[in-house]
């Protein structure tokens, strides 16, 4: 067989020169392929495992054929071929050893593959068999707690007549028949078991109240019994009466632990401290027995009054002996502070005075309050945690431990125990002192201006009350305390206006004006220096003012802000009224003494300085005025004795005695408005001074233009009264009077009346009348005609420039004002 030689070993060898040529090569070659081929179909290989397998292996391994040993011998003498049968070898080995193990982890992959389905078959039939089981037990559990149920209500019963069979000789109760025996009880109240006992015959008491129906079936049983001696009662009410027993005799050991507890401690305190003969010193008080000993049973106190709290909804013996503690509580403490309280306001009136009594006492009460609240709330308040009195005690520092107890801000709880009836009934009573000694005070006042601070002072501290849940009481009291002293304020305002006002009887020396005003500029003058003192000055013109307007105004800026706003206009309204009657009854006094314009001028100075001192009170003096009117009185009873058809006990609009007081008795309605009334009558006033101003000045020239206005051109020009010489001394006279009345009015309007603008305007409708009545005058001169009633030309000339002589004097009255002022 020809073979290509190799190079060398790195030379590349194609795979040609290796293919098979001779016999001998394909024999071998097909010995080769029988041992690697056949596993690779693995299932013909699992089929034909034991029978091909022997023979195949022994087909391989036979000897070749007689015919070829020469021909393998030829080439195994060739070393190439040796070298390529090696390697082939080798492959082949190494071949057959991949199939092995890739046929092994086939198998575990299968095997594999097997466990995983086994395993999921089992997890399907885990879950349905836990379901299964679920079910079970869920109805198992449910069949149990109807077992329970039913279980406990048939134990029930006997568990509760168990207890009142066990628990009457804890609590020192013995039934023997119908009848109870009362002793010492084993068990204390401070005993741990004490609550646990107490839930029980609350249990039981509600048990058999419900099964026999109530304390009133038990009422009607106990009633049947004692009419017939052979009465039998049944199980369910008998032993409802004697957990009822139980439940009484478990209350009393409260009630002897607390309330014969405070009694006792205040008949100790009272004892020691000689109380009441012996007052306590109010700096002292807090430091007293009074406090130490009853913080010493609060804490035991609270703890049981907790257990009869929690257990009010069990019935009516717990509310009341609740009840009887307050009451018990309250009245103890009433009885230990009460003189000593009292001392203290009529120490407090001694030393310092109706008015710094008031402010001293209230601060005490409002002090009392916040300390009582905090001792109440220690024995009927909520009970704080430990951790939260810890906290309390961290952030308040060091040595507050007491302290804290007295503050409102720590004292006040939740549950609004402190706005308990009996407890505020009780804080009243001990503040009922201030009110007992500000009113025997008070009612001896007759000062507006210490009434006036009374109100004042104790408006503030009723304020500083109200700030705090805690001094309510405080806050009632002085406000009864402020109802008092207004009551006194306005008695004592309206008896000072009757006096000063109403039934004011003017002196000669009160309506010397204008003296009166006269009498300052001269003092001044003789002094030779100006005032300087504001107040003062402002001093002297309040004591120029008419008395009755001087007392209305000095009273109401008194109680304006002290008495209520109602009862203040109500005043107002009425002091008004009289001082404007007043001032007019005066005017009519210097009328007749000094003159029209000197009252006129009396009159608008004191309304508009009334006017003027009333704006800043901001009020309406309005008010509606009712009054009976008995007018028809007479007829109405005529006929309801007349009438024989009475039905007096008839209740409808038939019946004659109501019919007699619908007719009889009318009431009539009149709507007064003060402040309307004044500006009414300073309106009058005014128009009174101007009118009177202009008649002293030009009466002669206004009488003339009347009649002028009266008559036609035609007739006015032979009228008799428009004669020129008439005319002339007519306007003469008025020119004279306007040099003579002019400066003294203004003169007088300068003393009466301070602003020059006010002046002005009074002066300014008086000069507009004259200067009107003067045109008209004019405007009859030209209608004049000459030759009749003495009237030329020159004359007419003359009287004309009279009228413009008489305008510019008019005039310069008005201009001459402001500079004056």
């Amino acid at each position: 067989m020809a073979t290509t030689p190799r190079k060398s070993s790195s030379t590349h060898v194609s795979y040609e020169s290796y293919a098979p040529r001779s016999t001998a090569q394909v024999s071998r070659l097909s010995r080769i392929a029988a041992l690697t081929a056949g596993p690779t179909a693995m299932a013909f290989y699992e089929e034909s495992k034991t029978e091909d397998s022997s023979s195949s292996l022994l087909k391989a391994m036979s000897p070749p054929p007689p015919s070829a040993s020469l021909t393998n011998n030829a080439l195994v003498q060739d070393p190439s071929v040796k070298e390529t049968m090696k390697r082939a070898t080798h492959e082949a080995d190494h071949l057959t050893s991949l199939l092995k193990h890739t046929t092994s982890l086939k198998l575990a992959l299968r095997a594999s593959i097997n466990i995983a389905e086994d395993i999921s078959n089992r997890h399907a039939d885990l879950i349905r068999h836990s379901g299964e089981l679920s079910a079970a037990a869920d109805r198992l559990q449910g069949e149990q707690a109807v077992l329970v149920k039913h279980a406990e209500e048939i134990g029930m019963p006997l568990k509760h007549y168990d207890a009142v069979d066990s628990i009457g000789v804890l609590v020192g109760v013995l039934f023997k028949g119908k009848t109870v025996v009362r002793g010492l009880a084993k068990i204390k109240v401070d005993n741990d078991e004490f609550p646990t006992i107490l839930d029980k015959i609350d249990d039981a008491a509600n048990f058999f109240g419900r099964e026999c129906g109530g304390k009133e079936v038990l009422e009607a049983e106990l009633k049947k019994q004692k009419k017939s001696s052979n009465a039998q009662i049944s199980g369910n009410i008998e032993y409802y009466r004697r957990s009822l027993a139980l439940q009484e005799a478990a209350l009393y050991l409260i009630r002897e632990a607390v309330v014969d507890r405070i009694s006792t401690t205040a008949t100790q305190v009272a004892s020691a401290l000689n109380i009441p003969k012996v007052p306590i010193a109010a700096d002292k008080l807090e430091a007293s027995l009074i406090y130490t000993r009853y913080h010493g049973i609060s804490s035991r106190s609270n703890r049981l009054l907790a257990l009869v709290r929690k257990r009010l909804h069990h019935g009516d013996a717990y509310h009341e002996l609740l009840q009887l503690c307050r009451t018990t509580y309250c009245s103890s403490r009433e009885s230990l502070l009460r003189a000593t309280i009292r001392n203290h306001m009529d120490k407090l009136k001694d030393q310092h005075g109706l008015v710094g009594m008031t402010r001293l006492a209230a601060v005490f009460l409002i002090r009392l309050c916040t300390v009582e609240t905090a001792l109440y709330l220690d024995f009927f308040g909520e009970k704080k945690s430990d951790t939260k009195e810890e906290e309390g005690s961290k952030t308040t520092g060091e040595g507050t431990a007491g302290g804290s107890k007295t503050l409102a801000s720590q004292v006040v709880s939740d549950d609004g125990s402190y706005y308990d009836s009996e407890f505020q009934s009780y804080l009243s009573n001990l503040c009922s002192a201030l009110h007992r000694t500000v009113r025997r005070g008070v009612v001896t006042v007759l000062d507006l201006d210490t009434l006036c601070q009374i109100v004042s002072v104790l408006r503030e501290e009723r304020s500083m009350a109200s700030s705090s849940p805690t001094t309510v009481a405080a806050a009632r009291a002085i406000s009864s305390v402020i109802e008092d002293a207004q009551e006194r304020l306005i008695f004592c305002a309206t008896n000072a206006l009757t006096r000063e006002v109403i039934r004011f009887k003017a002196t000669p020396a009160d309506l010397d004006y204008p003296d009166k005003l006269k009498a300052k500029p001269e003092e001044e003058a003789k002094e030779g220096e100006p005032m300087e003192d504001a107040v003062q000055k402002q001093l002297q013109v309040y004591e120029s003012w008419f008395p009755p307007m001087r007392s209305v105004l000095k009273i109401l800026s008194k109680i304006f802000r002290v008495v209520e706003p109602r009862v203040f206009e109500d005043i107002a309204l009425q002091s008004v009224q009289s001082c404007t009657k007043c001032l007019k009854d005066g005017a009519i006094y210097i009328q007749k003494r000094k003159g029209a314009l000197d009252a006129d001028l009396f009159l608008v100075k004191h309304l508009l300085t009334l006017r003027e001192q009333l704006s800043p009170f901001d009020i309406d003096l309005r008010s509606v005025e009712r009054q009976l009117d008995f007018s028809d009185a007479g007829r109405a009873v005529s006929r309801f004795l007349a009438n024989r058809n009475r039905r007096l006990f008839s209740m409808t609009t038939e019946n004659a005695l109501v019919t007699l007081l619908r007719e009889g008795v009318s009431i009539n309605e009149e709507s007064v408005d003060s402040k309307r009334d004044l500006e009414e009558a300073l309106r009058q006033a005014c128009n009174d001074f101007i009118e009177h101003t202009c008649i002293s000045m030009a009466s002669d020239v206004l009488g003339i233009v009347g009649q002028q206005l009266e008559l036609s051109n035609e007739a006015l020009v032979d009228a008799k009264f428009f004669e020129a010489n008439k005319i002339k001394a007519a306007l003469t006279k008025t020119s004279e009077l306007v040099d003579a009345k002019g400066g003294e009015m203004t003169t007088q309007m300068k003393l009466y009346l301070d602003n020059p603008a006010t002046q002005s305007i009074l002066l300014k409708p008086i000069a507009r009348k004259i200067t009107k009545s003067l045109d008209g005058m004019r405007k009859g001169v030209d209608i004049a005609m000459d030759g009749t009633n003495g009237w030329d030309s020159e004359i007419r000339a003359e009287i004309i420039t009279l009228i413009g002589e008489v305008e510019e004097k008019v005039k310069a009255c008005v201009k001459a004002i402001p500079n004056r002022g």
